[in-house]
C-alpha cells in the first residue's frame, strides 16, 4: 500500500526516523550506564514496545493496569506501573500480569502498599515497589527526608513486596537552556541528598528511576540516577521541539489530512480537529501542530472535526483535495485518538499497527 492510498485523517509513522530515535537513546544509555525502561504512553502499541526492548530497553513502563495487560504482547521481562494502583479489581488484574512477567509498582502511600502486599500474598507472587518522591513537579510523591525514609521502611516490612528503590518524574524541566541546566543541577543535588539519607539509614537502593523526554540527554548529569523512563522520544512532537529536546527532523509521527475547504480568504480547513489532534497546543507558539509542507502556516484552531489553518504566511496557495502532513503538538494524546497507525518508509506503508493501548484508562 502507498501512503497516497490511505484515507484521511491518518496517523503515519516514518519508520526510519522512529528507528533512529530508538538507536540514539539506546546508544546514549549504553554510553552512560543507564537502564532504559521507556514509557509506552506515547505509542500504546506492543509491536513498538518490542522494538524498544530489542534495541536495548530492560523493560517497559505503563501508567494503568489496562496498559500493562496490553504490553504483555511485547513479551517484556519487566513492567513498571508508574502510577498508584488502587482497588480490588485493578489489583487482581495486576496480579495476573505479575504471574506472567516481573512487575514493579511506584507508590507514594503506605496504605496502597499494604493493599498491593495483600493482593500479592493472595496471588502468591512477589511484586517490586519503588517509593515515589516529589522532585519538584508537585504532583505525586512524598517529600524527601523523613517522610520518604518512613515510606521505604514501611514497604520493606510488607510481605510479598520487593523494595527496589525510588522513582520521580522531573516534568517541571522543559527547557534545554540555562534555566533547564540550573534545574538539572538542583535535581542532581536533591538526588544526592536523598541517597545520602538512605545510606545513613542503612537502606539499600538498587534503582533510582527518573527522567523524561525533554531532559533525556541530560540524565547523566543527575548523579545517582541509574534508570530513565522517557516516552515521547519514540515519535517526538512540536512540544518536544519547543523544549529543545529534538528537532523537527526527529519527529516521526504526523497526521495526514486533506484540505476540505478554501472558502475563506487566508484560511483552509482540514479534515482533522480535536477528535484527531486533541485540543492541546504547543506553548509557544500555541498551535495544534506544524504543517510539514508549509511551515509558515499556523494551525491555530480546532473544532471536533475541523482544523483551521491560517495560510497568510504560507507563501503558496492550497487546493481542495490537497493532502498535508501535520506534526501534532502533543503526540501522546493524538495517538490515543486513533485506532490504527501506519508505519511508512518513503511512500510505502510497511506496517499497520492497531493502537491496542488506546482508551485503557483503568
Amino acid at each position: 500500500m502507498q501512503v497516497s492510498e490511505l484515507d484521511t485523517p491518518a496517523l503515519v509513522i516514518d519508520l526510519d526516523i522512529m528507528e533512529r530515535n530508538l538507536r540514539r537513546v539506546a546508544d546514549y544509555c549504553n554510553a552512560h550506564g543507564l537502564r532504559l525502561r521507556p514509557h509506552t504512553k506515547t505509542h500504546k502499541v506492543p509491536a513498538v514496545g518490542r522494538r524498544q526492548l530489542d534495541s536495548g530497553a530492560v523493560g517497559l513502563t505503563v501508567a494503568k493496569v489496562g496498559e500493562a495487560e496490553v504490553m504483555l504482547g511485547a513479551n517484556p521481562a519487566d513492567l513498571l506501573v508508574a502510577y498508584p494502583v488502587m482497588g480490588r479489581s485493578k489489583l487482581e488484574r495486576l496480579m495476573q500480569v505479575a504471574k506472567k512477567t516481573r512487575v514493579t509498582v511506584a507508590l507514594d502511600n503506605i496504605i496502597l502498599a499494604k493493599q498491593l502486599s495483600d493482593a500479592a500474598r493472595d496471588a502468591q507472587v512477589e511484586v517490586g515497589v519503588l517509593a515515589e518522591v516529589d522532585a519538584g513537579l508537585n504532583r505525586v510523591g512524598v517529600s524527601p527526608g523523613p517522610e520518604l525514609i518512613e515510606l521505604a521502611r514501611g514497604m520493606q516490612r510488607l510481605p510479598n513486596l520487593r523494595f527496589e528503590g525510588i522513582d520521580f518524574y522531573p516534568g517541571q524541566i522543559r527547557d534545554s537552556g540555562e534555566r533547564g541546566a540550573e534545574q538539572i543541577r538542583k535535581l542532581s543535588e536533591l538526588v544526592q541528598c536523598i541517597l545520602d539519607d538512605f545510606r545513613r539509614e542503612g537502606i539499600e537502593i538498587r534503582i533510582v528511576s527518573g527522567g523524561s523526554t525533554p531532559s533525556l540527554y541530560h540524565s547523566h548529569e543527575v548523579r545517582g540516577l541509574n534508570e530513565i523512563r522517557p516516552g515521547t522520544y519514540v515519535y517526538n512532537d512540536v512540544n518536544t521541539v519547543a523544549s529543545g529536546g529534538c528537532t523537527f527532523d526527529d519527529c516521526a509521527a504526523s497526521i495526514l489530512v486533506t484540505v476540505v475547504s478554501t472558502a475563506r480568504p487566508g484560511q483552509i480547513i482540514v479534515d482533522g480537529g480535536s477528535k484527531t489532534f486533541s485540543s492541546d497546543t504547543a506553548a509557544p507558539p500555541s498551535v495544534h501542530g506544524r504543517v510539514v509542507e508549509a511551515p509558515g502556516c499556523a494551525f491555530y484552531r480546532v473544532n471536533e472535526e475541523h482544523g483551521y489553518v491560517d495560510i497568510t504566511q504560507a507563501g503558496r496557495d492550497f487546493s481542495v483535495g490537497e493532502r498535508l502532513h501535520i506534526i501534532p503538538s502533543h503526540v501522546c494524546v493524538a495517538v490515543n485518538l486513533h485506532e490504527y497507525v501506519y508505519g511508512n518508509r518513503g511512500d510505502r506503508v510497511e506496517e499497520v499497527w492497531k493502537v491496542e493501548g488506546r482508551g485503557k484508562l483503568q
